[in-house]
């Protein structure tokens, strides 16, 4: 049995708090995509744990897997494994040798690039942490893997190819100084220590055996999917895109489990109640266009806590967009949806959801293909009674049918629109803030 996480809009769905609630019943979680610009907030008993490359699971004493189709920062990764530990975690993390190493030239050369394009309108918003730098060296194959840390004199011949490269194009490119991180000496001894700490610790895995053998002991899997389908590589609002594919066919490439078996699972889109998002990109729905707006946007943003895990940055809030989720679910065949943050929009004087675009004069009901001419697309709202605030710590422990009669007949839209039941709802934070119809691994 295997259940797929995946976000339906744009990141920051509050994927976490469902992999941590349904974590409970796997006995593996594996991250099949993105690297440490990735945030999860996971709340357990009132305590916050902020994650930005460690699996979810971890919080919940689960094994953790990065798998082939992440990017990984050592200097990240062993940071948040030592603060769990100082907080008296014992995180069980295990690395896909074919996953690829973020190095710090990646980093150097995403903030370079970045602000090159910073008088264009080619600006990504990227969190400047080397993902796709280190995404093009992959595909460049040119990049430089777990496994290759595990062998000094491949680790030596991988650096002594690739960072003259790196010197060259900063320096002949951009015209700027390279620094430490284009030192193949220094690299080298920093990249072997951290090959010697995995193996120390047998982090390191071959992914899809790994994955297999558990299968085959009669263990369940969750695979955890990083930021979300409008930011997929392929699938998502190109160019103001990730580098990876969250989607659920990247829970397939990114460990090597086979298609077949992840899709004989439960596959969950995690729905925000509203949109944000981080970052540049077309936003149809977006609150923007006067004060009123923006005063309502502020509300959200305070009440749902949209500031980035990661990077700090304070989010761009709008209605829900329909449009968006049934793309959403079509692309990775949702068979159920997890909806969060229903409460931050209770007490509001309105509710409304971007049911529909309008484009050229014509009525759409998914999002067209490129960004240019998702950008010209104007919202069709259509407009809900509000609900009111209520304890919803008490409906948690209620269940679904203490939810205010207005709110269900938002998530019955939901439901209907995107042709699949809600799995669960999420009313706060914490675990325990949510109320769950349907557990997947159960169905």
């Amino acid at each position: 049995m295997t259940v797929t996480i995946v976000g339906s809009q744009l990141g920051d769905e509050g994927k976490g708090a469902l992999v941590d609630l349904w974590g409970g019943d796997a006995d593996v979680v594996v991250r099949y995509q993105g690297g440490d610009n990735a945030g999860h907030t996971v709340v357990e008993d009132g305590n916050e744990y902020k994650l930005s490359l460690v699996p979810s699971g971890a919080v919940r004493g689960k094994v953790g897997v990065l798998g082939n189709g992440c990017v990984i920062n050592p200097r990240t990764l062993f940071s948040e494994i030592d603060s769990l530990r100082d907080r008296g975690l014992d995180p069980d993390v295990r690395l896909a040798r074919r996953a690829h190493v973020i190095m710090p030239y990646h980093r150097r050369l995403d903030g370079i690039e970045e602000e090159a394009k910073a008088d264009s309108d080619m600006t990504v918003g990227t969190t400047g942490r080397g993902i796709g730098p280190t995404y093009e060296d992959k595909v460049g194959r040119r990049g430089i893997r777990v496994g290759d840390l595990l062998d000094p004199d491949v680790l030596r011949q991988r650096l002594e190819y690739v960072v003259p490269q790196k010197r060259a194009l900063i320096e002949d490119v951009y015209g700027l100084e390279a620094g430490e991180e284009c030192d193949v000496e220094a690299l080298f001894e920093e990249f072997v220590e951290v090959g010697e700490r995995l193996e120390d610790e047998n982090m390191t895995v071959n992914c899809g055996d790994f994955l297999a053998e558990r299968r085959e002991a009669g263990e369940r899997v969750m695979f955890e999917g990083a930021q979300g389908t409008l930011i997929d590589i392929d699938h998502g609002s190109y160019p103001y895109v990730t580098s990876s594919n969250p989607t659920a066919g990247g829970a397939s490439t990114g460990t090597g489990v086979g298609p077949t078996v992840v899709g004989r699972g439960e596959v969950v889109g995690i729905v925000k109640a509203y949109l944000s998002r981080v970052g540049e990109g077309p936003m149809p729905t977006e609150l923007k266009d006067d004060e009123r707006e923006e005063e309502l946007a502020d509300d959200i943003r305070e009440k749902g806590g949209e500031f980035g895990t990661v990077t700090g940055r304070p989010r761009r809030i709008g209605w829900l967009d329909m449009p968006m989720l049934r793309h959403a679910a079509r692309v990775s065949g949702f068979t159920g949806i997890a909806v969060n943050h229903l409460d931050v929009l209770a007490g509001l004087d309105e509710v409304k959801v971007g049911h529909s675009y309008e484009l050229d004069g014509e009525e759409l009901l998914t999002m067209p293909a490129t960004t240019e001419r998702w950008a010209e697309c104007e919202p069709t709202l259509r407009e809900f009674e509000p609900w009111p605030e209520v304890d919803w710590t008490a409906v948690a422990e209620e269940g679904y049918d203490a939810i205010p009669e207005n709110a269900r007949t938002y998530l019955n839209y939901l439901t209907e629109e995107m042709g699949v039941p809600v799995y669960a709802v999420g009313v706060g934070p914490d675990r325990a803030e949510t109320v769950e119809l349907v557990n997947p691994f159960e169905r």
